[in-house]
């Protein structure tokens, strides 16, 4: 066997305890119930599936303090990876309500917007989840920790924040980044702005 694969987890760091195997199968989305995403997950690792539900900080406000918890990335979703065959065992899991499917099929999430969550997380920028978008103008970053990763750049408050999108579930996060670290993404003409829009703040 020898191969070990690496979990990157919303703190950034890897958990060595998946095998090379389900590197060959696609990420898929599980429905969750309301705040049983890190429950699901360590459902599935501890049935040998790949599980991953991201989080970042948000401020909540108590009626005396600020104080930052921990929220998910993603409300309502989980992801998997190592599925093959019956999603039976998948359905059991105690807080598990469906495998996201379209047309009785179930839908794969790309690798490579998984791989962007995760860069965004590991980056020690500002992260925070943002509405869908479906228009704008698609970026890539070119300096720094999050080099390489593409999405859609908005302006809010004399701030800029790439949102990257999974488009599969229609969720979006936004992390901040310095303008001069953006570049038009491949095809896309030039360079144009939406419209500031609001989402959860997180410091």
């Amino acid at each position: 066997m020898g191969l070990i694969q690496r979990e990157l987890c919303s703190t950034g760091m890897y958990n060595p305890t998946f095998t090379g195997f389900s590197r060959t199968l696609p990420w898929l989305a599980l429905t969750v119930k309301a705040r049983h995403e890190q429950v699901v997950r360590e459902a599935l690792e501890m049935r040998g599936f790949e599980g991953y539900a991201p989080t970042c900080k948000v401020v909540r406000r108590w009626s005396d303090r600020f104080q930052k918890v921990e929220t998910p990335l993603f409300a309502g979703y989980v992801f998997c990876r190592g599925i093959t065959g019956s999603r039976t065992p998948i359905l059991r899991i105690p807080g598990v309500r469906s495998v996201v499917s379209f047309g009785g099929e179930a839908a794969r999430v790309p690798d490579a917007e998984i791989e962007h969550i995760r860069c965004v997380l590991a980056s020690g920028f500002t992260v925070e989840p943002w509405p869908f978008l479906t228009v704008g103008t698609l970026v890539r970053i070119h300096a720094g920790p999050l080099a390489g990763v593409e999405g859609i750049v908005v302006e809010d408050r004399d701030n800029w924040r790439v949102v990257v999108s999974v488009q599969m579930l229609q969720r979006s996060v936004a992390v901040h980044v310095t303008r001069d670290a953006l570049s038009p993404a491949r095809v896309r003409s030039r360079l144009s702005f939406l419209p500031a829009q609001r989402g959860p703040y997180v410091s």
